[in-house]
């Protein structure tokens, strides 16, 4: 039995039985193409069956053509689309799994850029992300938005999904008319709660009868709007009653927030603590009989099964932590926790990439997004215990198993390890520093980022688990490749920090990024930080020195500072806590020199330079790379190197987890 029995038992969901609590919630992946689910899709669902999810609910699929607020959304009104469906299907009943489809219309959170077309809503109310204003729907098109959740529902069924789940939550149609922010309606759609409701209601019993009692069918609600005039709990609470009541539905899922104006507490980044939104299902838990599924950045299966112990919920929705590691569950259920390669919450290459119009990646996970490649190449995802979700331990004999010595164990040099061990290859790791985890170790000492230093952890407990050393204190020169006599030189050594023209190194008052986080320097009193990247270096040094009892100011070239902390979803949280602690953020501003008067700054807008006194000068600049060893080595031309990550050009994480498995992978 596994050690978390209340993860572990199996449940009914009308029709159908999930064999675990764990759901891997719907959530957008950018893998359309033209409308329709691909083989990415395919692959990306049956990886995580395989790796023992218990239900599997897709991404949100469109109801009507008016519908179509992104680019590579799912047409599911489409009879075209039934052949991706069925091979998605099929790839996940392989493996046991039961697989639902969400099925939705945003609404007036949407533009008509793609459709040409007027975007639908409830009332004319302009959302405030996309500020188009809607038209307002009139009888007739609500009855072709219902005939359009049906017909979508009868694809879906024949396209062999197990369920259909209703999207009425943080971006739908549905949730428009039930929010008294966004219904203005005074006709039989508008006012009071019931009528309100009234289309969700339409839409539960159409699509129960074109699905028949064979399919599960859930309805995911949003708990709280989280804006002024929005749904409210007690409100949300009413309406899973009235869907109770229809007794048509098996399942109640949950949600919190609004996609566009509330987004950053629906894909909470670290800075929100994990559970943030489990008030929402306890409290409809304890007003309905049907099973409610809990959402809000459950890392771990210790947190999950806890909520399900409690009470507060009956099946857990873990996305995230699938997507770091398809094996989340085969792994919990085995009581192999540590094994788990953990979500950092970090948004980069999942919420990130989304609202940049990329496929959905993990910054810690080169092979999510890359299943359908991976399985073209023959290939099977480990977990982070090199094993495949049967428990069977991948290693993959190359053609001639090499020695490779790997210098640096930050990112970029434990992945090109890990990879390179999967290859085959017999690796050393060895680290200048007393610990491994270059960088990112340091990133992690800064107020609210402790969870990065989960992709150390992470990183580490892949390399022990397949025997891979990791040597700390040992630096390398060509001497010490010469005595240990390596086939290949992976070289991982990083970056260093760079200073613009203007920042004398002499000058005892400016001190860079790195030498506040390793504590070589401590600025005292009025600190100007140069914020030149635009990410959370700058924020997050601001928010420590602030916390110490320094009067701060981030100067920005950017119109924001953080600029970047957007499509992660930090900047609300940043925002808040800056004006909170007194930082003061200063944007459209370049730094053009330094002497005895201060900081020479021009506002680049009005081309006014102004003087900024201060104590001292934090430097959050970009760096260079420390390439030294691969270029003496590759002079040399004794031995085979390679150089990866921020050795190469320093980027972000992801960058140098993507250039180490590259690299192992291919030597």
């Amino acid at each position: 039995m596994s050690r978390y029995r209340h993860l572990f038992s199996p449940l009914r969901l009308g029709p159908v039985t999930v064999a675990n609590r764990i759901v891997f919630s719907a959530h957008l992946t950018n893998y359309a193409e033209d409308g329709l689910p691909t083989e990415q899709h395919a692959a990306y669902y049956a990886t995580r069956a395989a790796g023992g999810t218990g239900l599997i609910i897709t991404e949100e699929h469109s109801v009507h053509p008016t519908d179509w607020p992104y680019e590579k959304l799912i047409h599911g009104f489409s009879r075209n689309a039934i052949p991706g469906y069925r091979r998605i299907t099929e790839a996940v009943h392989r493996h046991g799994v039961p697989i639902f489809a969400q099925i939705n219309h945003n609404g007036g959170q949407a533009s008509g850029m793609f459709s040409r077309l007027p975007v639908w809503a409830p009332s004319a109310v302009a959302d405030p992300l996309f500020r188009e204003v809607p038209k307002a729907v009139s009888h007739a098109e609500i009855n072709e938005i219902v005939a359009g959740y049906a017909k979508t529902a009868g694809h879906c069924a024949e396209g062999g999904f197990d369920g259909i789940e209703l999207q009425c939550s943080h971006s739908s149609i549905v949730r428009g008319f039930l929010s008294p922010a966004t219904n203005r309606r005074t006709d039989d759609y508008g006012g009071p709660l019931a009528n309100r409701a009234r289309l969700l209601d339409e839409i539960v019993r159409a699509v129960r009868a074109a699905i028949g009692p064979g399919l599960a069918l859930g309805v995911r609600l949003c708990g709280d709007e989280l804006i002024e005039g929005g749904i409210t709990l007690d409100e949300c609470v009413a309406v899973a009653r009235l869907v109770e009541a229809t007794g048509a539905v098996d399942y109640i899922n949950t949600s919190i927030g609004t996609a566009t104006s509330t987004l950053y507490m629906i894909e909470a980044s670290m800075a929100v603590p994990p559970g943030y939104a489990l008030f929402i299902p306890s409290a409809i838990r304890g007003a309905v009989d049907l099973p409610v599924v809990g959402v809000g950045r459950f890392k771990d299966p210790l947190q999950a099964d806890r909520a399900l112990a409690d009470g507060h919920c009956d099946l857990i929705g873990i996305v995230r932590g699938q997507i770091a590691d398809a094996n989340f569950a085969r792994l919990a259920r085995a009581g192999a926790t540590d094994s788990i390669r953990l979500c950092l919450s970090c948004n980069q290459e999942c919420v990130g990439r989304m609202g940049l119009n990329r496929w959905l990646g993990c910054i810690e996970n080169p092979l999510t997004g890359r299943e359908a490649i991976r399985a073209a190449e023959g290939s099977v995802e480990p977990g982070p215990d090199g094993r495949d979700p049967a428990g069977t331990l991948i290693l993959r004999a190359p053609v001639k198993p090499k020695d490779v010595l790997v210098v640096g164990a930050g990112p970029a040099g434990m992945q090109a390890a890990i990879s390179a061990h999967r290859a085959g290859h017999r690796v050393t790791v060895v680290e200048a520093a007393d610990e491994p985890g270059g960088q990112v170790r340091l990133a992690a000492v800064v107020p609210g980022r402790a969870e990065f230093a989960d992709l150390v952890r992470n990183q580490l407990a892949e390399l022990r688990a397949l025997g891979v050393a990791v040597k700390t204190g040992v630096r390398v020169g060509v001497d010490y490749v010469r005595d240990h006599r390596p086939d290949v030189v992976v070289v991982a050594t990083g970056s260093r920090p760079a200073r613009p023209w203007w920042a004398n190194s002499d000058d005892l008052r400016v001190a860079t990024l790195r030498a506040v986080l390793d504590g070589s320097a401590s600025p005292t009193g009025r600190v100007v930080i140069v914020d030149e990247i635009g990410f959370h270096h700058a924020p997050s040094v601001a928010e420590l020195l602030a916390d110490r009892g320094c009067q701060v100011e981030v100067l920005s070239p950017d119109m924001q500072v953080g600029q970047g902390l957007g499509v992660t979803l930090d900047s609300e949280g940043w925002n808040i806590r800056a004006a909170r602690k007194g930082i003061t953020q200063t944007t459209d501003s370049v730094v053009l020199g330094l002497d005895d008067t201060g900081l020479q700054v021009l506002f680049h807008p009005t081309g006014v330079t102004t003087a900024r006194p201060f104590d001292h000068v934090v430097l959050a600049v970009p760096e260079e790379p420390d390439d030294d060893l691969y270029r003496t080595l590759r002079d040399t031309g004794e031995v085979a190197v390679h150089r990866i990550g921020d050795c190469v050009a320093p980027r972000r994480a992801h960058a140098a987890v993507i250039d180490g498995d590259r690299i192992g992978r291919n030597l």
